[in-house]
């Protein structure tokens, strides 16, 4: 199949007109900072998983598709106001972003977990496994956890589920300080300023292969405020573009291309 994808960083300050209803050509907007989901390399060019993704899924499409760098925090706004048409950015699928938003079929699940420096006490009390966060029988861990980081200094990157869950959590036992990429949360936390973060534990492990000196602890969450899953986000109103995307993901992961974009990227498969 011949592959029609045009891959352009657009300034997050040009506004360009969306397609809406003749889906031959798509929009679609992503970060370009958050590997390994999504990443910009050396020589500017956008690149991850979720690259290697967009890519698979337009061609499936039939549809030539324009990638397009935007700022984490100005994504959903972005995509309301017809900047692009789809949002491929990492984007865990949640009841609160689905009060102005649509999403796709998941297509990727990965736990967040709590980071600090190596030598640091936290680090000593070491990791548990997974904790899902919409059974009831989570409470006692999430106690024992705002018990640990009573005092501490946490950061997130803001507008995310990490945020969120930390707000809504810990907001009354931690101080919380907030980001607005990955790498800056990374590199804060790295030198010190802060005593852990909490992050996408695909995207730290990323970093802190390059950069030795950080430990996980804690559980691995999932759930509750981190939503099913991370999907396509997408207009309410366009319920055909929705359509063709949750076909082409059915068929990328009947192929197995869904699991080999992941493997590549993460080292695993996260795809679901």
């Amino acid at each position: 199949m011949k592959r029609k994808l045009l891959l352009a960083l657009i300034s997050a300050t040009m506004f360009t007109g969306a397609y809406g209803g003749d889906w031959s050509t798509i929009k679609i907007g992503t970060e370009g900072a958050y590997p390994p989901w999504n990443g910009t390399n050396a020589a500017g060019e956008l690149e991850g998983a979720e690259i290697d993704l967009a890519m698979d899924l337009c061609e499936r499409m039939n549809a030539t598709c324009i990638l397009v760098a935007q700022d984490w925090d100005g994504i959903i706004p972005a995509l309301q106001n017809g900047k692009y048409d789809a949002i491929i950015a990492g984007m865990s699928i949640t009841s609160e972003r689905m009060e102005v938003i649509d999403f796709s079929q998941g297509y990727a699940t990965e736990p967040a977990t709590f980071t600090t420096q190596s030598s640091s006490a936290l680090a000593s009390t070491g990791t548990s496994g997974p904790l899902n966060l919409d059974l009831a029988s989570s409470a006692g861990e999430l106690a024992k956890l705002k018990s640990l980081l009573t005092g501490a200094v946490v950061g997130v990157q803001g507008s995310t589920t990490h945020e969120n869950f930390v707000r809504q959590e810990l907001g009354d036992s931690v101080t919380i300080k907030t980001y607005d990429t990955q790498l800056n949360l990374e590199l804060d936390l790295l030198a010190g300023r802060l005593n852990a973060a909490l992050s996408d534990s695909g995207s730290m492990e990323e970093f802190m292969e390059s950069n030795p000196g950080l430990s996980f602890f804690g559980p691995k969450l999932g759930g509750g405020q981190f939503g099913p899953g991370v999907g396509v986000g997408l207009r309410q109103s366009d319920t055909d573009l929705k359509a063709m995307f949750n076909k082409a993901i059915d068929e990328a992961r009947a192929d197995g291309t869904l699991s080999t974009h992941f493997i590549k990227w993460f080292g695993k498969d996260i795809s679901m």
